[in-house]
């Protein structure tokens, strides 16, 4: 029997933690630190710990250019959602540029033909523009310039958000270029350890904590079997969401057309 839903998803407090007897150690940014790997054999560590030995990886791991970040579990998860999309003219936009070495990574892996844009809100990353890729200077929470690089690109595929890690623009992001998301897309949001981090606006018990908009994100995919409609405050339409993955840091959120969910019965 369904029951009738309620609007507000409240965060849950240290005291509803404590009560269900959970221990929920809290990283802090010094914490933060020790995960650095610092051996020399960076693409064993990926496939001792990350399962992952792929082309990708070892892009990665061979690379000799301006600087890349990543931690070594996304490697998988990068493939899994972005293979499909090699040697092609795909449509891929990196939110955050930095040093600009991610942006010689996607094109070495996505091909010749793929259409490649990164934004940054530092201007030290216009020197970036017409390398790899094109790199346009703008804020992730401004919508307007947002749609401008969409138009320029002709259309979005695949959008990584590896930006500010903010939770007041993640949200704004994310509404702003879903929509303009194609269909059978891939929207990837990294490094949400940020949303336990205060310097970043989150917090285990702060409703602002990212993974709290992901949970109403899953309300609006179950909103067939809720006797109420189901949408934000935003007025964000994720109606065309088919599949929401979390993984550690990680969030993927898939786009087709929504559907009418049938079962059979069959058998005697």
């Amino acid at each position: 029997m369904l029951q009738k839903r309620i609007t507000r998803v409240e965060p849950i407090g240290e005291a509803i933690y404590a009560k269900r007897g959970c221990r929920v150690g809290v990283s802090s940014m010094a914490r933060y630190r020790e995960f650095r790997y610092r051996g020399d054999d960076v693409l064993g560590s990926i496939t001792a710990h990350a399962s992952s030995n792929d082309d990708l990886a070892k892009l990665f791991a061979d690379h000799k250019g301006p600087i890349v970040n990543k931690w070594h579990h996304y490697f998988p998860i990068y493939t899994r959602y972005f293979d499909q999309f090699r040697n092609r003219p795909t449509r891929f936009l990196e939110i955050g540029v930095s040093k600009g070495g991610s942006l010689e990574i996607w094109r070495k892996y996505l091909g010749p033909d793929a259409v490649i844009f990164g934004i940054d809100i530092d201007p030290a990353c216009a020197k970036f523009d017409g390398l790899a890729a094109q790199v346009r200077i703008g804020s992730q929470d401004d919508p307007d310039f947002l749609n401008k690089v969409v138009d320029e690109m002709g259309g979005i595929d695949v959008v990584l958000d590896d930006g500010s890690h903010h939770m007041d623009h993640i949200p704004v992001t994310l509404e702003t270029l879903f929509p303009r998301l194609a269909e059978n897309g891939v929207y990837m949001i990294e490094d949400l350890h940020t949303s336990y981090w205060p310097k970043f606006g989150g917090g285990l018990t702060e409703d602002g904590n990212f993974f709290n908009y992901l949970r109403r994100i899953a309300d609006v995919m179950h909103r067939n079997y809720l006797n109420e409609d189901v949408q934000f405050g935003t007025g964000a339409d994720y109606n065309h969401i088919s599949g929401l993955h979390i993984y550690d840091s990680v969030a993927v959120l898939e786009k087709a057309k929504p559907f009418t969910p049938r079962f059979s019965k069959i058998g005697s």
